[in-house]
């Protein structure tokens, strides 16, 4: 059994799972069966026909069903793909560990007799509501039963994937210590999760499942694939992907079908409430919601059930091209602004893109360009990485040059830089003024990327960016913030060539916002656009 990373985008990747039942590309959805009730739901050939190669079923309710005999989980569920056992640790976070009484050591013995692909040691979850004391109880127990399972989880590893729930649930100091703490194991164990983020996806309190996924995935070996429970919905699947989450499970899928509940990419609506259905999977092709409305209950259920598995899906398959196009950032973008609770999740994972840039893959074969089209697209890996590179070369140049600084406008329209009408007409402006271009420190201004060496055009991403002009405005007082830096600091002479058309180029809102705060007393402003 193995994992292999095949392409990467952000902290996300595309995978190759391999386990004894077959392969699975990861990101990859297992939905979750009930190993006795599911044909009455979903026949598990309907979710195989929905693009499904691989379920999750609960250890614990087969023992339970059974007494305790001996069974082969394949054979239970009657499916041959890859099959993932739980152990029980959404029923203790439902009833409560008091009405639950399941040994960890006798549960997963019998998970190795089932021989699923993938299995689950009996964890104890941390529910959202629990205490910091409670949250550490719930990590030390799980870490407990970790090593307790160790006899089983080595003499079984050959045929089964362990996987081993990092417990702290939204307290993330406690998440932090149990993931470096279950790290110490992973020769052991092949697999990790986060644990307990049902009830936070329930709630579409997705910032602190970023919180947690973050947590969780800076803290263990990158070579190991990790699996987030309860993750069923397309608003959330992009962004945990982004984060570095590789499997995913959930019921939500018939949970919703039994609630009546139709799920699109950017949430769920009521039957009832739509007159079209906005999808053109087999079921949406087929039927109208009347149609629906009108059917048996258990009807219903079924059909609306698998129109919901095929939108998730759909989503995973969205995720997948975008990262084998380095295009999954934008697709957050337009993922966010479908829901305000996945702009504020978003906006979260924004404060962790140090460390996603540093997973980021530098190079990718589609060689495409990239879109900026919302502030947002000021935080994306290639920006990040472009302003570490531009503090290391301006700390360089403050040091070391005296000649003239030169800063031009820059129309992302119009690029390579070097090539513009912009930058011909700075090159008439200095012939006819006898500046030596060449001996000056030439930085062209421009929004999302404040400032950049000249010299460096035709290198990605600066000519090989689509840009909104509306959003050039709104990240304009980051590049402001460059330039007044540059006026305050520089030691020799500088000019600042000027352009009306652009709002952020203009004479009168540069000496508002630079000569409003700095000295410009050695700064020389020419236009360089007034001929249009």
């Amino acid at each position: 059994m193995s994992f292999e990373v095949k392409d990467k985008d952000l902290a996300g990747r595309i995978g190759k799972l391999s386990l004894r039942s077959g392969i699975v590309e990861t990101p990859a959805f297992f939905p979750v069966v009930h190993p006795f009730k599911q044909p009455e739901d979903l026949p598990i050939e309907k979710i195989v026909e929905a693009g499904f190669k691989q379920v999750i079923t609960n250890a614990y309710i087969i023992k339970r069903k059974l007494g305790g005999s001996v069974a082969k989980v394949h054979e239970v569920l009657g499916f041959d793909g890859v099959v993932m056992t739980d152990s029980g640790a959404y029923q203790i976070l439902v009833y409560g560990d008091e009405r639950l009484s399941i040994d960890p050591l006798e549960l997963v013995e019998y998970e190795e007799v089932l021989e699923p692909d993938i299995a689950v040691i009996v964890d104890i979850p941390t529910p959202d509501t629990a205490t910091r004391e409670e949250a550490e109880a719930s990590a030390r127990e799980t870490l407990r039963r970790a090593y307790l399972s160790l006899d089983v989880v080595r003499r079984s590893s050959s045929k089964i994937m362990w996987v081993l729930p990092v417990q702290g649930g939204v307290h993330t100091d406690v998440l932090k210590w149990s993931a470096e703490e279950s790290r110490k194991l992973s020769e052991f164990y092949g697999m990790y999760a986060v644990g307990s983020p049902v009830k936070a996806l329930e709630k579409y309190d997705f910032k602190k499942v970023v919180d947690m996924v973050y947590t969780v995935k800076s803290s263990i070996p990158l070579d190991k694939p990790v699996h987030l429970f309860g993750g069923g919905h397309p608003l959330l699947i992009p962004i945990a992907v982004a984060l570095g989450i590789d499997t995913f499970d959930s019921a939500s899928y018939i949970l919703y079908a039994k609630d009546e509940r139709y799920i699109y990419e950017h949430g769920t609506r009521k039957l009832s409430s739509l007159s079209y259905f906005p999808c053109n999977c087999p079921v949406c092709r087929k039927y109208e919601p009347r149609d629906l409305l009108e059917m048996g209950r258990s009807d219903r259920v079924r059909l609306l059930a698998e129109h919901n598995l095929n939108v998730i899906a759909r989503t995973i398959k969205e995720v997948k091209e975008a990262i084998k196009e380095g295009r999954l950032w934008e697709l957050l973008e337009r993922y966010a602004v479908s829901h305000p609770l996945t702009v504020d999740a978003f906006k979260r994972m924004i404060k962790y893109v140090q460390w996603i840039e540093k997973l980021d893959s530098r190079f990718r074969g589609s060689g495409r360009g990239i879109f900026l089209v919302s502030r947002t697209s000021y935080y994306r890996p290639e920006l990040v990485r472009h302003r570490e590179f531009l503090k290391k070369y301006l700390n360089q140049v403050l040091q070391e040059s005296t000649g003239r600084l030169v800063l031009i406008p820059g129309d992302l329209r119009d690029r390579p830089f070097i090539r513009s009408a912009i930058y011909g007409r700075v090159v008439e402006f200095a012939e006819r003024n006898r500046m030596d271009l060449e001996r000056c420190v030439r930085l062209v201004y421009t929004p999302f990327f404040d400032v950049l060496p000249i010299e460096i055009s035709y290198t990605y991403p600066y000519s090989q960016c689509e840009i909104s002009s509306t959003a050039s405005r709104e990240v304009a007082g980051k590049m402001f913030n460059v330039i007044r830096s540059l006026v305050s600091s520089y030691r020799g002479a500088i000019t600042i060539f000027t352009c009306e058309k652009y709002l952020w180029s203009r004479l009168e809102t540069l000496r508002r916002v630079v000569c409003g705060v700095v000295d410009c007393s050695r700064v020389e402003f020419v236009e360089v656009c007034d001929e249009e």
